[in-house]
Parts: structure tokens; C-alpha cells; sequence
């Protein structure tokens, strides 16, 4: 209930920061134009989220005849935590990563890369689809999804504040004479509203990556698979890191861009070795 309480309070504080760029960029007009383009986004991220996560990252749709190992393991997975067997995807990576994505557990998907098939046993692969059914079973999977569209949203309008700023832009509601302290708040923006909508989304992910493992760990009765998976799939994110959007990366089991310094500065998934060692601590 605390996670799910945290999550809305951050996404609220998403969504307002939205509208506070739109109203230093536009005043009292870009402020109106970035709450109805707030829930646009809002509406497509829950009804198209996962077929445009999915085409981002070329993932096709498999069979049991196809994938019949894969395939089973997410079918008794899905019995062991009650949810409908989502769809199934493969992405043609050899980055070794996962995610699941859809509005709900009627409309999931799940897709790994080609890599993580090859990198890990049959027993971490299944610790690894148990952790991305875990979001699926706490409806993460849709919170994850308007985080991506909201804070892709606030990049776009940063951008647009920058270029703004760049020929002497002002707001039409104010004085004209505030021209020069309405140029300072653009550049603000365009440094400030990118980091704080990354941190944002930071907060929302790592408690849910958290939450996702420990649930994942209960329908197999055992962390250890999803511990060892963790510790292999960190060690090969660095030497091969998936080409990833970063308004998407929150979505992947393990940070997809953890072989781009700079942005690992400001992860949105918790250390793994925090996640290890709870993980290891879990007793069924």
C-alpha cells in the first residue's frame, strides 16, 4: 500500500512538473497545453504502451512451437502467480536484458533479448521471468510505461525551453520588460526539469525493482536464480550495454545504459548488489 501510495505522490509530482515547464515556457496558455498533453500521453501510454516499447526495441512475437523452453517457463510461472499468460517476445540483441510491458495483466507482454538466452542457465532465465511477471502481478508494468511517455514529454518541452531561450523567448501573459529574467528561468529549465524528471523517475523504479524481485522470488519459492542472474547480467551490461532509449531504460530488469558513465550517475534501477543481498536473505 506504501509503495503503491509513494508511486502516485511521484507520479503526481511528474506530471506537475510537466505543467510547470509548460507554463514558464508558455505562462498561463503552455501551462493549460501541457496538462491536456499530459493526459493525452497519459491515455496512449495505457493503451499503446506495449506495442511502442516493443516495436522500439524490434521484439517479435514467438510461439510455444518456436520457443517451447521459454515458452513453458512463462506459462507455469503465470499459474504459480494467477495472472493470464501474457504474450511472449524475443528482441534481436545480443545484449543480454528483459522487460515486461501492457496496461494490465490481461494485456502483457513480456520480451527478452537473445543474448540473456544464451548468457544464463535455464534456472536464472526463469528467476529473471518470474521478477518481470512479479511487475506484471503488481501492475507496474502500466505505472513504468506513463513514466516513460511523462518524462519524454518534459525532455521534449526542455528542449523546446533551451531553444527558446536561445532567441530571446518570453512568455505572451507577461511584461515584456521581464524579458531578460524569463530567459534565466528558461535556462533553468532546460538544466534543471531533465534531472528532475530523471530523479523522479528513479524514485518510482527502484522501490518498484525491489518490490518486482521479492514478488518473482515467491512463485518460485527461491531468490537464488534471480541473485545469480542479477550478478552475471550486471557484469555483462558493462562490457555490452543494450542500445536503449533512456525514458525506457527504467523497464529493464537491470540498467540497459550501465556502460554509459554518465548516465549510471543517475540509475534508475537500485544497486545490484543491494538487490542480491536481499534477495539471498529471502526464506520460503
Amino acid at each position: 500500500m506504501m509503495n503503491s501510495l509513494k508511486t502516485f505522490i511521484l507520479l503526481s509530482a511528474l506530471t506537475l512538473l510537466l505543467i510547470w515547464v509548460g507554463g514558464i515556457i508558455g505562462g498561463q496558455q503552455g501551462a493549460l497545453f501541457a496538462f491536456v498533453f499530459s493526459l493525452i500521453m497519459n491515455l496512449g501510454a495505457y493503451w499503446f504502451s506495449d506495442k511502442l516499447v516493443l516495436a522500439m526495441y524490434q521484439a517479435k512475437p514467438v510461439t510455444e512451437a518456436q520457443e517451447p523452453a521459454l515458452y513453458n517457463m512463462v506459462g507455469e510461472i503465470s499459474q504459480a502467480a494467477r495472472i493470464p499468460m501474457p504474450k511472449v517476445y524475443i528482441i534481436p540483441q545480443s545484449a543480454a536484458n528483459a522487460f515486461a510491458t501492457g496496461r494490465n495483466p490481461k494485456h502483457a507482454a513480456v520480451a527478452v533479448t537473445e543474448g540473456i538466452k544464451n548468457l544464463l542457465s535455464e534456472e536464472e532465465l526463469k528467476g529473471v521471468l518470474a521478477h518481470e511477471l512479479g511487475h506484471v502481478k503488481n501492475r507496474d508494468i502500466l505505472i513504468g510505461s506513463i513514466v516513460a511517455a511523462v518524462a519524454g514529454a518534459i525532455m521534449m518541452l526542455a528542449n523546446m525551453a533551451r531553444w527558446a531561450a536561445m532567441f530571446g523567448g518570453y512568455s505572451r501573459d507577461r511584461d515584456r520588460n521581464q524579458g531578460g529574467t524569463n530567459i534565466i528561468s528558461l535556462l533553468a529549465i532546460t538544466i534543471l526539469a531533465p534531472i528532475a524528471a530523471l530523479l523522479i523517475q528513479m524514485a518510482i523504479s527502484r522501490s518498484r525493482e525491489y518490490l518486482a524481485d521479492e514478488t518473482g522470488a515467491k512463485f518460485i519459492r527461491t531468490g537464488a536464480p534471480l541473485a545469480g542472474a542479477l550478478k552475471k547480467l550486471e557484469a555483462q551490461a558493462r562490457r555490452n550495454p543494450l542500445q536503449a532509449n533512456p525514458q525506457s531504460a527504467h523497464m529493464f530488469i537491470v540498467n540497459p545504459l550501465s556502460g554509459q558513465a554518465l548516465l549510471t550517475l543517475f540509475s534508475t534501477h537500485p544497486p545490484i548488489k543491494n538487490r542480491v543481498e536481499r534477495l539471498e536473505r529471502l526464506s520460503f
